[in-house]
């Protein structure tokens, strides 16, 4: 089972909501977000504005690849500008019935993870206005591009600290993709030159992928 992630143009928002119910998925949320491309790649690849939505759903292995390969056939995800797609496994869901649940099911279900994985999402939170300065670090070591969105830290009463960054303060969330074997060299670089004690102040976590869709070179090759 995978939450996937979908970060698409605003303009296919209404396509992506409609391959979703074809495939009886579950639910799906939706958040506003912008790339990290910077201007002179835009005006290559034609692109006018940098907006995204972020749409979030839950989905089998089979539904799964169904969903990515319908989101190549019909919003042309895999081609530049289009968006791109990341399927993060999920651990574990509380209760059988959750389970049968997200799968369309009636009857309770168990879940077990499988565990191999050859790219990661790297996730990283920083202060607001300091995008550009993980996402210089970020390419570095590698890295190709990532999506922001913006937030805002729900520290507890009396504003804790993180060496000595307020938690509850407005946050921006970069999400960059990466290919397993360079994930540390990325987020070394990131704590390297945007960690907690920067003025980014960026604290950064991976997650497994189980598919990606997107990327060209990242793209799974088992995918058509």
């Amino acid at each position: 089972m995978n939450y996937i992630i979908s970060i698409i143009n605003p303009d296919s928002l209404s396509i992506l909501m409609d391959l979703c119910n074809q495939l009886d998925l579950p639910f799906s949320i939706t958040m506003a977000g912008r790339g990290t491309a910077v201007q002179s790649m835009l005006d290559l690849l034609g692109i006018e504005s940098n907006e995204r939505r972020i749409v979030f759903t839950v989905a089998n292995e089979e539904k799964t690849k169904k969903l990515i390969q319908a989101q190549k056939r019909h919003m042309h995800i895999g081609v530049p500008g289009h968006g791109i797609v990341i399927a993060v496994p999920i651990k574990s869901v509380g209760g059988g019935k959750t389970v049968a649940f997200l799968n369309g099911e009636t009857d309770n279900a168990a879940y077990t993870p499988s565990l191999n994985y050859a790219h990661e999402l790297i996730v990283a939170v920083c202060s607001q206005g300091c995008t550009d300065m993980v996402m210089n670090a970020a390419r570095a070591a590698g890295a190709r591009g990532g999506t922001v969105l913006h937030g805002k830290g729900t520290g507890a009463k009396g504003a804790p600290k993180f060496y000595n960054i307020t938690i509850a303060q407005e946050k921006e969330m970069i999400l960059i993709v990466a290919a397993a074997s360079q994930k540390a060299a990325i987020m070394q670089s990131i704590l390297k030159k945007a960690g907690p004690d920067s003025k980014a102040g960026t604290i950064v976590f991976s997650l497994p992928t189980t598919q990606v869709a997107g990327f060209a070179l990242l793209d799974n090759q088992d995918e058509t």
